[in-house]
């Protein structure tokens, strides 16, 4: 069947509000990926702008028009950090074009195709920091649990480090979920637990009993009846929730790693990346470890593979039945 493709009389500034639309309503994306795609446009609406392009139809964008607008990303530089833009952050604004010529395509009208937004290639291979597992245990020791505030922290910590969450995930867990009569119940035996992940793709986490020790010993101390299962040890009356940010757990690592030494730079996904690395380290294949961590691509998983290479020449060296051969 052939598709007519119509020439839009619309800008493509104007079309950008409903692509935004079409992202919630359409593909069912997380109100945080829409606000992402919509900063991560805004470079690319600056860019038409000072080129005097505001009035630029989508029919009319060229490979030309991506070219300068890819040299412009290149050659910016951020006012604050007075540095170039990184090639991820480069990226990022191209994947949001990128997406933006898509909803066109999906929407009949006539435009670039999306594949003609390159995306630039970084020359520095991706390095994933993790902690070892001496440093997770340091990490793990390090809030005072004589204190609320330290049985929260190690409660957390331990979830984040059994389970492998995103911070988005661990926030957003809710005592209905996880509270003492279904803890006590799987004690002994650990807890499994279906969460809603990133694009609202449903997948299942598991508590070690380690972390459930310690998330009664939390659940003990609460007194209130705040439906998030984490919570701030502020009192505010006129605050409905009183459920942790993403920001206030990275503030949280980054103290316990000034008090125990660890590296200044560890961060929530950090624990993640220790988790999948930790699962590695004990043979656990990328298939499953791309389930555990909820990716979608098995690409995204195989930035693990930096601690694979050793054990694969360990298991090589002692299973492969080449060893047995006779000269």
């Amino acid at each position: 069947m052939y598709i007519v493709m119509e020439k839009s009389k619309k800008t493509i500034i104007k079309h950008i509000p409903h692509f935004l639309e079409y992202c919630e309503v359409g593909k069912g994306l997380s109100n945080l990926t829409i606000k992402n795609y919509d900063r991560f446009l805004r470079p690319f609406q600056n860019w038409l702008n000072k080129n005097k392009l505001l009035n630029l139809l989508p029919h009319n964008l060229t490979q030309k028009h991506i070219w300068d607008y890819r040299l412009y990303l290149s050659r910016y530089v951020n006012p604050n950090l007075k540095s170039n833009l990184q090639k991820t952050t480069q990226n990022y604004y191209l994947i949001a074009l990128r997406n933006l010529l898509s909803y066109f395509a999906e929407k009949d009208i006539s435009s670039l195709p999306p594949e003609k937004v390159k995306l630039g290639k970084d020359k520095k291979s991706r390095v994933v920091k993790f902690l070892s597992l001496d440093q997770i245990e340091k990490l793990l020791l390090s809030p005072d649990i004589k204190k609320f505030i330290g049985l929260r922290d190690r409660a957390i910590l331990e979830v984040l480090f059994s389970t492998g969450l995103r911070v988005s995930e661990l926030i957003a867990l809710n005592i209905d979920v996880i509270n003492l009569e279904i803890l006590n119940k799987n004690k002994k035996k650990g807890l499994e637990l279906v969460i809603i992940g990133k694009g609202n793709h449903p997948r299942t986490v598991y508590l070690s009993n380690r972390a459930i020790e310690w998330l009664i010993k939390y659940l003990n101390e609460r007194h209130d009846d705040d439906l998030a299962l984490f919570i701030n040890a502020l009192q505010h009356k006129n605050i409905l929730s009183k459920r942790l940010s993403a920001r206030s757990i990275e503030i949280m690592i980054k103290k316990y790693c000034k008090l125990t030494g660890l590296p200044i730079t560890t961060t929530p996904h950090t624990i993640r990346h220790s988790y999948a690395t930790d699962l590695l380290e004990q043979g656990v294949d990328l298939r499953t470890i791309q389930e555990f961590l909820g990716h979608r691509n098995i690409v995204t998983t195989q930035v693990y593979t930096h601690v694979t290479n050793k054990h694969l020449r360990d298991v090589h060296q002692a299973f492969h039945s080449g060893r047995n051969l006779k000269n």
